[in-house]
């Protein structure tokens, strides 16, 4: 129903509006730690911020997430739907063949990848692979 709404209400919308009127509640828990609305929707910002200015991240451009099930995970999500990116969601135990035609079919133009599955450094602590021309390595 409510994609059928002109213009269609999102899962962005929906985590926006909880933010703003149930900022202090809960929304994750992971492991000993919580995380309210505002604390994901003010990490998802600064990763909005670091993804677009870092890497010239733009609305439209389809991003690659190579990421373990872990709260960072749900703020980059967030962050690149605030940027109107696309996200493929690639299964972090995939590897060989398998990783490079998943890569292939998303046809994305950057990867992030948690430090542990590229060893760098990048935007947000995740590790960050580029094929875009123009745009350089953290």
């Amino acid at each position: 129903r409510r994609l059928s709404r002109r213009p269609p209400v999102t899962l962005l919308d929906v985590f926006l509006q909880h933010a703003r009127h149930r900022p202090h509640r809960p929304l994750l828990r992971f492991q000993d730690q919580v995380y309210t609305f505002e604390d994901m929707d003010r990490r998802s910002n600064r990763a909005a911020w670091a993804l677009s200015r870092r890497l010239g991240l733009r609305g439209g451009r389809t991003v690659a997430v190579l990421l373990p099930n872990e709260p960072a995970y749900v703020w980059t999500w967030l962050a690149l739907a605030k940027l109107g990116c696309p996200m493929a969601c690639l299964n972090c135990n995939v590897r060989g063949r398998a990783l490079r035609h998943a890569l292939e079919a998303a046809q994305a133009t950057v990867v992030l990848a948690s430090p542990g599955e590229r060893g760098q450094r990048g935007a947000g602590g995740l590790g960050v692979t580029k094929d875009t021309p123009g745009v350089t390595s953290p």
